[in-house]
């Protein structure tokens, strides 16, 4: 009886196939197998690294004002509908993507090689926006560092950087409450701060005469980079550990924010003019497109970030799960960070016995203007302003670790024998030469070419490459195809909903959202100051640059094949040999034995013979082979 039981305690003896290569000790591999490009430490890593990255400063600083501007709760109606048409079934799929393939966004590609100047496109994008988007934190820094003092240096005039015009806009009362301030030809302290001593813009004369460095500026600019160098520094193994903290600590300061604003005398008013409902705004197209676009930018679709993260799981996470978590509490966190907002704007326009909308701005205007202001409203003034802009901090530095882990790993996968290795080096090199192209962000005009940059590099060029990445995974790849690898990795088919979202009501929503912002196309501005003409041209040549990298791409695929032209078309759309699961034990069906140096028979059937009984991933691996053997022979 000891003896069965003892046999029954024993530790069970894993498949040599089913073993990962940390599992097989030192075991020579004839193979090389993902592990060797990083992967995951933690069962939470890539949730909280997802989270992280879709949860941004678009949440603060853009969902509100775009609601209370598009009917306020009116605004949630069309909101919600475009998450579900083209928000949840493009990161279902762009996680698909990575996961089932284990490479980056340019790898990736082998699944149809003529459309990888799809993956440049992505990597030119990504590049841009890094190099603004860590600008933007080297400015939360600045104010950060600037909170750290018993009086904030953006309460009161009769600083050298102020002007005649400046007035502290607090509200005088009388016994019947605030009486009403004319703010129409004053400036507030915190307006001139942020322009004439951050920005220093009076030292330049337009986009064309950037004039000096700010030197302040720069310092905080290489200070946000060597924080993002050093988090990324062994890939997601570091990350996804920072993320632990980066992604929840700024839950816990909103919550902080929310509460002491609902507390404040004139909340209310804010958040009911954030939320009050007006249905009428429902009949314009613009609040439509508006939804459409704010849930486009938010999840961050298209960027490589989702792609790239899900590269580094296992085969079989469940991404269907992870997906309605982050989309939703995507969702839910800008609806939250609306109250913060607006609770606190409601409380300012009493103070200063104005209409809430004439102090609710949008953009940088609300994170370094505003919102700094109300700050001195309030008691312990110093306190509430550093924790707001450790929010921004924290909420930024995830994106930015997105954006770089993107460029790294979709370089490194394409010369692995190589880039691997010095992976760390090769991460400092990309730092180094992002801060370097940023320096001109740092001088006295650095806004308006912020400006540009933002207006631009992500604009309809984004637009173009998640459509033609929907196009070619479900018209070239096949829809079928698609969804028998997700089959195989998850256990089961994506149903109705992805597939005719993924076939029609995305694309159509996005290729609605292109032709409304090249119809609707509004020259860039910055509060009065309006770009030249070449500036402009510079911006679209930006967005375009994107976007023939596709067709480039294409050339360049053709031009690998031989035969005739539509032979080689044909054979640059197929996948490559090696495509599929990078671990060979992961790969049946069409894909057994198809790894460079395999020479083992089918994972399965060697399985089955050896250790006998099936898991419930190898019953999928069963199904998906009866599926593809009833496709042959109907075709025989």
């Amino acid at each position: 009886m000891k003896k069965l039981q003892g046999a029954h305690l024993r530790k069970p003896v894993t498949p040599d196939l089913l073993m990962t290569p940390s599992d097989q000790g030192d075991v020579d591999l004839d193979v090389d197998f993902a592990a060797d490009r990083g992967n995951w430490t933690g069962k939470l890593d890539f949730l909280l690294s997802c989270i992280g990255y879709c949860v941004g400063l678009g949440n603060v600083w853009r969902f509100p004002y775009r609601a209370y501007t598009n009917g306020g709760g009116a605004f949630l109606v069309p909101y919600f509908l475009m998450l579900a048409i083209c928000g949840i079934p493009l990161f279902f799929l762009e996680l698909s993507l990575g996961q089932f393939s284990s490479l980056g966004p340019l790898a990736v590609w082998k699944i149809s090689p003529l459309f990888k100047g799809a993956g440049a496109a992505m990597l030119l994008i990504v590049g841009l926006v890094a190099v603004y988007y860590n600008m933007i934190i080297a400015y939360v820094l600045f104010y950060l560092l600037a909170s750290l003092t018993s009086t904030l240096p953006w309460e009161h005039c009769g600083n050298w950087w102020n002007t005649d015009l400046c007035l502290e806009h607090r509200g005088s009362t009388d016994g019947n409450g605030a009486l009403p301030l004319n703010l129409t030809s004053t400036v507030s302290p915190s307006e001139e701060y942020w322009s004439r001593y951050v920005l220093h813009i009076q030292g330049s004369q337009g986009i064309g005469s950037p004039g000096h460095i700010r030197w302040n500026l720069c310092l905080c600019l290489l200070l946000a980079w060597v924080i993002v160098f050093l988090c990324i520094l062994k890939g997601v193994k570091s990350s996804g550990k920072v993320v632990y903290f980066t992604a929840t600590f700024p839950y816990l300061i909103l919550l902080m924010l929310l509460v002491r604003g609902v507390t404040l005398p004139g909340a209310w008013k804010g958040i009911q003019f954030y939320l009050t409902p007006q249905f009428h705004h429902l009949l314009s197209s613009k609040v439509w497109i508006e939804a459409a676009l704010q849930i486009f930018y938010s999840l961050g679709v298209g960027f490589g970030g989702l792609l790239t993260f899900a590269s580094y799981n296992t085969f079989h996470q469940n991404i269907y799960r992870d997906t309605f978590i982050v989309t939703l509490g995507n969702a839910i966190t800008s609806i939250l960070a609306g109250f913060a907002i607006f609770s606190v704007l409601g409380y300012m326009s009493q103070e200063l016995g104005v209409p809430v909308d004439q102090v609710a701005k949008a953009g940088p205007g609300l994170a370094f203007v505003v919102y700094p202001q109300a700050m001195t409203m309030l008691p312990l003034s110093p306190f509430w302003s550093f924790l707001f802009f450790f929010m921004l901090l924290t909420l930024g530095l995830d994106s930015q670790f997105a954006f770089l882990e993107t460029i790294v790993t979709a370089v490194t996968d394409e010369f692995p024998y190589y880039l691997r290795p010095k992976k760390a080096v090769f991460s400092g090199l990309i730092c180094v030469a992002m801060y370097l192209m940023g320096l001109v962000l740092t001088t006295d005009g650095g806004m308006y070419w912020l400006v540009l940059l933002d207006d631009y590099s992500a604009s309809f060029g984004l637009m173009v490459v998640v459509i033609t990445t929907c196009l070619a995974v479900t018209r070239v790849y096949g829809i079928q195809r698609f969804c028998r690898d997700i089959h195989m990795m998850l256990g089961f088919k994506p149903g109705f909903y992805f597939r005719a979202c993924w076939l029609f009501l995305s694309p159509a929503t996005l290729l609605a959202l292109l032709v409304y912002s090249i119809v609707k196309y509004q020259p860039s501005v910055y509060g009065s100051y309006r770009f030249p003409a070449w500036a402009e041209l510079l911006g679209i040549l930006m967005g375009l640059l994107s976007c023939l990298m596709i067709p480039a791409g294409m050339l360049v695929a053709v031009l690998r094949e031989e035969g005739s032209l539509w032979e080689r078309l044909q054979q640059a759309s197929r996948p490559t040999m090696d495509w599929g699961p990078s671990l060979e034990e992961n790969r049946t069906g069409m894909y057994v034995a198809t790894l460079a140096g395999s020479q083992s028979p089918k994972p399965l059937m060697v399985h089955m013979r050896k250790y006998g009984g099936i898991t419930s991933f190898e019953n999928t691996a069963i199904e998906v082979d009866r599926e593809i053997a009833e496709e042959e022979e109907s075709m025989m």
